[in-house]
């Protein structure tokens, strides 16, 4: 598996080239969020506004009502949680271009509750006019700045940072609310986004090896969340659902999919794994996905309650775990 090093960073720098409307804001967190490159670049079109995240909102409305385009880099937890009332009503509700980059969603940190954002999604989907994007990998951390620039009106991004793996083709960028069909099965339907798709991936061929029918697909349009192939994919499930997220199981990917499935009137199981209710601790990733039940082993084990039987599957028949590498130069950075 081809890994990425940094790719928002240099991404950025290539597709802002020509496009001198783009400006770039940080809150203090700019190497920490891959915005440094941009402000080597291009000096003129950024802005440091410091620890004060509800200020760069409104700071980055007024830009955008002059013509320009916004993009804001800081952690997930800070804008969303920290400044959720200035979102909503400075730029969410006058529908303005602004475009929320969240670096380390759910728990891609080891930084504990005050930067594991695990509830941004939901509080991202329930503000009118808002798109939420999530990247799964260095693909969608590329074609992402398209898919945003291209929306009428505010967006979200979970934003991936560091070593970012390739899990789908370079040539297949990122489609706003169309979600990638990675397998197909009858038996099962499974729905992943993010990180919790590599570990997705990780288990279905194991699945299948023991007869499953699996379907997965792959969801990194978290609103609107309508595509019709994922509303198809909800129906044929013979056993069930299961969906698989970073974040917690509450007004995330999982409740998204309830509400469809409810809305279109479909009597089947669904499981939702990711966080059930609770915070996380400060740990690594492998180590917290593991723990809280978000991993391989934690699909493994839905999937056999779905089929009311034991699959007999271990940890060593699963596909490689990614080994994440760590640079010196990382290490420093900002949890």
């Amino acid at each position: 598996m081809e890994r990425v090093q940094r790719p928002h960073r240099e991404t950025l720098v290539r597709w802002a080239r020509e496009r001198p409307e783009v400006l770039v804001l940080s809150a203090d967190l700019t190497a920490s969020c891959e915005a440094d490159g941009f402000r080597e670049a291009y000096p003129e079109r950024f802005f440091s506004l410091g620890m004060a995240e509800q200020n760069m909102i409104g700071f980055a409305a007024g830009l955008a009502r002059e013509g320009f385009s916004p993009w804001l880099h800081t952690f997930a937890v800070f804008l969303t949680r920290r400044v959720f009332d200035q979102v909503a009503m400075s730029i969410a509700y006058p529908n303005l271009p602004v475009r929320l980059a969240g670096f380390l969603p759910g728990i891609t940190t080891p930084g504990g509750v005050t930067h594991q954002a695990i509830d941004d999604v939901g509080l991202m989907r329930l503000m009118p006019n808002m798109t939420v994007l999530e990247c799964g990998d260095a693909t969608e951390v590329e074609s992402v700045l398209d898919v945003a620039q291209a929306v009428d009106g505010p967006v979200y991004i979970r934003q991936l940072r560091g070593e970012v793996p390739r899990l789908f083709d370079a040539a297949e960028p990122m489609a706003l609310g169309r979600a990638r069909v990675l397998g197909e099965g009858g038996d099962v339907t499974v729905i992943s986004s993010g990180i919790c798709t590599e570990e997705a991936l990780r288990a279905t061929q194991a699945l299948r090896a023991r007869g499953l029918g699996i379907t997965h697909l792959h969801v990194s349009t978290l609103k609107p969340f309508d595509d019709p192939r994922l509303m198809q994919a909800l129906g044929s499930a013979r056993l069930g659902v299961i969906t698989l997220e970073n974040h917690s199981i509450i007004g995330g990917l999982g409740s998204a999919v309830a509400e469809s499935m409810a809305e279109l009137g479909l009597g089947k199981r669904l499981i939702r794994i990711g966080l059930r209710d609770t915070y996380a601790h400060g740990a690594s990733r492998a180590y917290l996905m593991r723990e809280y039940g978000l991993d391989a082993m934690a699909l493994v084990h839905a999937v056999e309650e779905l089929a009311g039987e034991p699959l007999d599957i271990e940890e060593s028949a699963l596909a490689e775990v990614r080994l994440e590498a760590l640079r010196p130069s990382e290490r420093s950075e900002d949890l």
